[in-house]
């Protein structure tokens, strides 16, 4: 049998944008191709350990070798080797350092760094599951925002969208029959943000919504004029609470999170220690 062809993934961090390149060019060929990662390379003897592997395999190497030094050193042992190499990463420093008036940090592993900013987003995603659809009106007080308004009009993904730029965000639908929890009355008005929608627009949305769960025919979620009373409902309740309204009509979700998110801000900045 023949053996397998390998490709070493080299790296003194994780090697994970090495290993991404390599299976994507992997994935141009018709054979199976291994691939052999070897992460936290810190020195030659490291370097000079995987280049006589890939020497004896016949393999040839990816690099992201940021350390200027261990490329040296690296094209150093691999040429004296003969072991064909690619190296990923110095060649795009190189290149953008031209139109750059800083030098790069050569800081291995830089992306992947789990800052306090990193955290936040993760504590902020959280937030937004475990706090969504008014499963959980608690919440409501700890939120930078709470969005309300009837169903489809696009709660969710806005939590979500503004979880990743690490707003703490909470839901609640509005529904007629359903009761408003007493939390809610409690939030201030400029934490609040209510969300409204044409009703015909709401309608195709819905519609769309029913067939992606296989369901055929009329339904008292889809009727125009159950929808009507819907938004006649979730606007008086918006009233009763003072707070802002938006018409996502038309609005891409980076719209409408954009413009919520400046009013955030903005009130951060107007209430301060109140907010």
């Amino acid at each position: 049998m023949a053996k397998i062809p390998e490709v070493y993934v080299v790296s003194d961090s994780l090697g994970e944008t090495a290993e991404s390149v390599a299976k994507a060019t992997i994935s141009q060929f018709d054979e199976d191709i291994d691939i052999i990662r070897v992460p936290f390379i810190r020195h030659a003897e490291q370097i000079q350990k995987v280049i006589d592997e890939a020497a004896s395999h016949n393999a040839v190497v990816c690099h992201t070798l940021v350390s200027r030094e261990l490329r040296e050193t690296f094209e150093k042992i691999a040429d004296a080797k003969g072991v064909r190499y690619v190296d990923i990463l110095g060649p795009v420093m190189d290149t953008v350092g031209t139109i750059t008036t800083t030098k790069p940090r050569m800081k291995p592993g830089i992306i992947h760094k789990l800052d306090e900013e990193y955290f936040k987003k993760v504590e902020a995603i959280e937030f937004a599951v475990k706090y969504d659809d008014g499963k959980n009106p608690a919440g409501f007080a700890k939120a930078d925002v709470v969005l309300l308004g009837v169903s489809r009009t696009s709660k969710t993904p806005l939590s979500m969208y503004m979880a990743h730029k690490k707003f703490k965000v909470a839901n609640l639908p509005l529904v007629p029959e359903v009761p408003l929890p007493e939390e809610i009355f409690h939030v201030p008005p400029y934490r609040l943000i209510g969300l409204i929608i044409d009703p015909y627009k709401l309608n195709t949305i819905r519609s769309e919504r029913m067939k992606a769960l296989g369901f055929s025919g009329a339904a008292n979620y889809t009727d125009i004029a159950r929808i009507e009373d819907e938004l006649s409902y979730a606007k008086e309740v918006m009233r009763q609470l003072h707070c802002l309204v938006l018409d996502v009509s038309n609005k891409a979700i980076e719209e409408t999170a954009s413009r919520i998110m400046a009013i955030v801000q903005k009130n951060k900045e107007t209430y301060g220690d109140k907010y």
